[in-house]
């Protein structure tokens, strides 16, 4: 609340982004990729939410901090180790599109829907539509459980701390195995907000990104033993 005007305008960024996004696949054979692809945007969120984690952190050391200093981020010792995570994120997003992709050819074949309202009209009116939700979405919550086992300590973290990608995803992934059912409520929580968020026309979401970074930051401190972390790379 200290700060909700500057994190609502750097978070206008991320409702642009996913409208040119949405756009961009609006008609032809791109067409089935749309939920996938808005869907997908969510594994790359703690890629969006590193400014956040950034302005958390200079806030919580007593440090002025606005937007402007959203993308200082990147001067931090880990950023290197950042870029690595934020390709791993990447390449699991690339992979989450291509079995999506993949799923509906099984089902639909390379039929090219005409329009948008014939597509939802067969995927919500026939067997295989059905089938392409309960299996979509079984397998994107998969791919969903797997990006937050993997950030949602060690983003944070690699913005706190000066420790390399693979300590930081290990201790990630321990954190969340751990603590299954405070990972599982996070979960959920996350993927209720992203969905209230986008329904608007992603409007939503600027005020559901800094939200969420903000809350993920407070989480991550309580996950993990910073104090240790920091003491053992002195």
């Amino acid at each position: 609340m200290d700060m909700r005007g500057d994190l609502i305008f750097v978070g206008l960024i991320y409702v642009l982004v996913g409208v040119v996004a949405a756009t961009a696949v609006m008609g032809g054979a791109l067409l089935p990729l749309l939920f996938p692809i808005i869907a997908g945007v969510g594994l790359m969120g703690p890629v969006a939410a590193l400014g956040f984690y950034e302005m958390a952190r200079r806030r919580e050391s007593g440090l002025h901090s606005n937007w402007q200093h959203f993308l200082d981020v990147r001067k931090r010792p880990g950023a290197d180790e950042i870029a690595i995570v934020g390709a791993l994120l990447l390449g699991i997003f690339v992979a989450w599109v291509f079995v999506a992709s993949g799923l509906y050819v099984a089902l639909f074949g390379w039929w090219e829907p005409p329009s948008i309202g014939a597509f939802l009209s067969r995927v919500f009116t026939t067997p295989e539509g059905w089938a392409l939700i309960l299996i979509g979405n079984a397998i994107g919550l998969g791919f969903a459980a797997l990006v937050l086992g993997l950030s949602v300590v060690s983003m944070p973290m690699l913005v706190d701390c000066d420790i390399s990608a693979a300590e930081a995803v290990s201790t990630s992934w321990r954190a969340a195995r751990a603590n299954p059912g405070v990972m599982f409520r996070w979960g959920v929580t996350v993927a209720a907000l992203l969905v209230i968020g986008s329904i608007p026309l992603f409007v939503g979401l600027a005020a559901v990104l800094p939200w969420l970074g903000y809350a993920t930051w407070h989480l991550y401190t309580k996950l993990v033993d910073r104090s240790a972390i920091k003491s053992r790379r002195d």
